[in-house]
């Protein structure tokens, strides 16, 4: 039995597939998704019908594009021009995969390991994390949840911390830059990189920074390969961190 853990699928169903196979992914392997399970890519409604489907073997973790598929579900969020989310808004079992995505947690620890969709700010350690992860999961399943999804509160805060981290200021602040860390605006910093990161103590798997790319650290491994932007999908093995690609097999 082995875990892997893959990064952003933004609907690329047929690489999903072809990744599977590669990695031989087995009845009792279990799979760890980073996030943006949907979104840019063809099949958003196939790749949640899969992962919904394993049941206790996946864990699924949220990202910014799943939770803006909950909000536009939810008639919270317009339609974006890139968006490509009909074949779930028109499904017949669409109301039944919002539900289960919004159930999804923000955050995963299983004994070192930690997987959240975009990364952890500096003064938060594990702990902090998952205790601040919690708070927000009840409050995006309850009644209130138009709140988060809408901004503006503590923790909506929170929660674009989680799904949309990628660089700090030196004061740990998020710094709004989405291309590679070489050319991002003086005094930014990858998160994982921060000098006072408090959560070294975990290994952290993310996604999200398709510029980033493959990113192999001791206590930090990023996962986004930009398979949706014809790059590849890519998966750990946790046991043994070996990495597997499969290049992008969707067109866009």
């Amino acid at each position: 039995m082995a875990t892997y853990a893959i990064g952003d699928v933004q609907g690329c169903y047929k690489t999903l597939e072809r990744l599977l196979r590669r990695i031989e992914f087995g009845r009792r392997d279990r799979l760890w998704l980073v996030g943006d399970l949907v979104n840019r890519g063809p099949r958003s409604a196939d790749v949640l019908r899969f992962a919904k489907g394993l049941g206790e073997r996946a864990v699924v973790v949220l990202g910014n594009h799943d939770l803006h598929l909950i909000a536009r579900a939810e008639g919270l969020a317009e339609r974006k021009k890139r968006d490509t989310l009909d074949d779930v808004l028109d499904a017949d079992d669409c109301d039944e995969l919002v539900a289960w995505l919004r159930e999804q947690p923000l955050v995963h620890r299983e004994g070192n390991w930690l997987m959240v969709h975009a990364g952890l700010l500096p003064r938060w350690t594990a702990e902090d994390a998952q205790e601040k992860a919690r708070e927000v999961e009840a409050t995006l399943r309850g009644r209130r949840r138009a709140s988060l999804l809408t901004g503006g509160t503590r923790l909506a805060e929170t929660l674009r911390a989680f799904t949309r981290l990628r660089m700090c200021d030196s004061e740990g602040r998020l710094c709004d830059h989405d291309g590679p860390p070489a050319d991002a605006p003086k005094g930014c910093i990858s998160w994982f990189e921060h000098p006072r990161r408090r959560s070294t103590d975990v290994t952290v798997v993310f996604g999200h920074w398709s510029a980033l790319g493959l990113y192999v650290g001791t206590d930090a491994i990023g996962l986004d390969t930009g398979c949706v932007w014809g790059g590849a999908l890519t998966a750990l093995r946790l046991e043994d961190r070996a990495i597997f690609s499969e290049r992008a097999a969707e067109k866009r």
